[in-house]
Order: structure tokens, then C-alpha cells, then sequence
């Protein structure tokens, strides 16, 4: 039985330091978001509704990957 306890505690050192490594990476992705919106505040916003274009001959432009 004496074993099985050290394994215990190792797999709980083990949980424990995913948990903060998890933490420690949310923190991080936080920190750029907050960091990416203080940086560029007058970037252009992106339509809600979508937006027919047209091209020169009056006829309308496909929507593309990034209009949705």
C-alpha cells in the first residue's frame, strides 16, 4: 500500500501543474486580446449585415470567405 501513495501524490503534482500551465495560457491569450483592441483602436469594424459590392459593369460581386 505504501506504493500506491506516492503515485497518488505524483498524479496529483502532476494535475496541479496542467491546471497552471492551463491558467498561465488563458492569462496569456487574455493579455494579447486586451492588447490587440488597446493597440489598434480605430481599426475598421467588420459589417454586421453583409454587403453587396459591385464591380465596374454594375454586376455584383460574389461574397467571399471572410464576408460571413
Amino acid at each position: 500500500m505504501a506504493g500506491s501513495s506516492r503515485t497518488t501524490f505524483a498524479k496529483r503534482q502532476k494535475e496541479r501543474q496542467r491546471q497552471e500551465k492551463q491558467a498561465e495560457k488563458a492569462q496569456r491569450k487574455l493579455q494579447r486580446k486586451t492588447q490587440d483592441q488597446e493597440t489598434d483602436p480605430n481599426a475598421p469594424e467588420k459589417p454586421k449585415d453583409l454587403t453587396v459590392t459591385y464591380n465596374e459593369e454594375g454586376i455584383p460581386e460574389g461574397f467571399g470567405f471572410h464576408d460571413f
